[in-house]
């Protein structure tokens, strides 16, 4: 199906509205369209198209809600969704948590979708893989990869008068290279809305280096080690600790930001001074939708100033709750850096350990944010400014609220995982025992 414009969701939503009969209604009409190629062993395994659109109701008289939804958009089957989501209504209990429904709102238009990326068709993703599989063959390497690209629309409106549309592209990609022993590995990825920006054959070039760079790894001693972290490493690890910025979750004492005794730590220096986290919207390099699901509008929100707590999202229901205006969180989360490069921040360490990427990554403490995971795709040795030898993977146990108390330096942020994060040099990161996964 098409990417629905601004004007045919809103007649879709329109039509749909008009067959409701309860108190009140909203609806959504989501739909996408876009396709992949996935590659292992050198050769493609799978490529496809994906394209679907669906329409949710959801329905409430007093307190009660129910929920229904469809992919057909006929008057017919617009009638019987509704009409689905009256009679779970009247059957579902009161949602004790029931909030109404908002107003009409104003949302700055977002700079989600391009072109370019819109206009991607088969042949592009063969081209861009086969740059890909280029590089791996070239080095006798064996590359395992995903590319997607997509193009979306999402739409909401509901009687009280709200509506929103966000029209967004993406394209991404991902890439894990091997020698053939099975004793190296890299790995990158990489999204963007932009297609322009996506280097497909620069990218599966660092992860061949990996591949290579990383073969032949020593055991050292697990310890406290001043690390470098990637930007994909460090988002990896930060993911966990962005969700821990929610204001019920601290007052109902079950965060890192939940005070002893209770309440929460808004407003404590958690962190190094040079830290600065905040949410844009509008941000050029992580564009977002400019309104949420509950339909707040999202714009930049600053999280921690200079080390501070500046902010944490309630929703509307515990806004209200606690007498407050609601915060919603934030899509695109940027760390604030320096201009250093990820080779300078090399250059300048004496003795540390650089970091590609962690995986399986698991809570240990949630009040503390403790998290243990694997160090994965290529970790080295670095003394006197320099990479020396390839080492052998580490578990870590750390919490990224003290690793972000342990900042020497920040380089320059890029877009990578969860936001726009810039590569860390960390003192005293704890290391705790070896792996032996490649």
């Amino acid at each position: 199906m098409a990417i629905l414009s601004k004007e045919e969701a809103q007649a879709i939503l329109k039509k749909v509205l008009s067959f409701s009969k309860a108190d009140s209604c909203e609806v959504s009409l989501n739909g996408s369209n876009g396709g992949n190629i996935r590659y292992a062993r050198n050769a493609v395994s799978t490529a496809g198209q994906v394209n679907v659109m669906s329409l949710s109701v959801n329905s409430t008289f007093g307190k009660k809600t129910g929920s229904a939804s469809i992919n057909e958009f006929d008057d017919a089957s617009l009638k019987k969704v509704i009409s689905r989501a009256e009679e779970l209504a009247m059957l579902a209990p009161e949602n004790p948590e029931f909030m109404p429904l908002l107003g009409a709102q104003t949302f700055q238009e977002s700079k989600t979708y391009n072109e370019n990326t819109a206009a991607m068709t088969p042949d592009t993703r063969a081209e861009m893989v086969g740059k890909s599989l280029g590089v791996a063959k070239a080095a006798n390497l064996d590359a395992a990869g995903f590319l997607e690209n997509s193009t979306r629309f999402n739409s909401v409106m509901n009687s009280k008068g709200l509506f929103a549309y966000n029209k967004s592209t993406n394209v991404s990609f991902s890439v894990t290279i091997r020698n053939k022993e099975g004793t190296g590995s890299g790995y990158v990825e990489q999204d963007f809305n932009d297609l322009s920006k996506m280097d497909v054959l620069a990218l599966s070039k660092i992860a061949a280096s990996k591949a290579t760079g990383s073969a032949g790894a020593k055991a050292i001693e697990p310890g406290k080690y001043t690390v470098i972290l990637e930007p994909l490493a460090a988002s990896d690890i930060l993911s966990n600790m962005f969700r821990g910025f929610d204001a019920r979750s601290a007052d109902e004492g079950r965060s890192f930001m939940s005070k002893k005794g209770g309440g929460t730590r808004l407003g404590e220096q958690l962190f190094s001074e040079n830290v600065n986290i905040y949410s844009d919207p509008m941000n050029p390099e992580l564009p977002s939708a400019t309104w949420n699901g509950d339909g707040l509008a999202l714009k930049r929100t600053d999280w921690v100033k200079n080390g501070v707590v500046k902010n944490l999202a309630y929703s509307r229901f515990w806004a209200e709750k606690k007498g407050v205006e609601p915060v919603p969180f934030g899509r695109s989360m940027v760390i604030e850096g320096g201009t250093q490069s990820l080779q300078d921040l090399i250059k300048s360490t004496e003795k540390g350990i650089l970091v590609t990427r962690f995986w399986y990554i698991r809570s240990v403490d949630p009040q503390t944010l403790l998290l243990t995971g694997l160090t994965r795709d290529g970790t080295f040795y670095i003394e006197n400014g320099e990479i020396k030898f390839p080492i052998k993977n580490f578990r870590f146990n750390e919490s990224p609220v003290i690793m972000l108390n342990n900042v020497e330096a920040l380089g320059k942020p890029v877009r990578t995982g969860s936001g726009m994060i810039p590569p860390m040099k960390i003192k005293d990161f704890t290391f705790s025992s070896l792996s032996d996964a490649i």
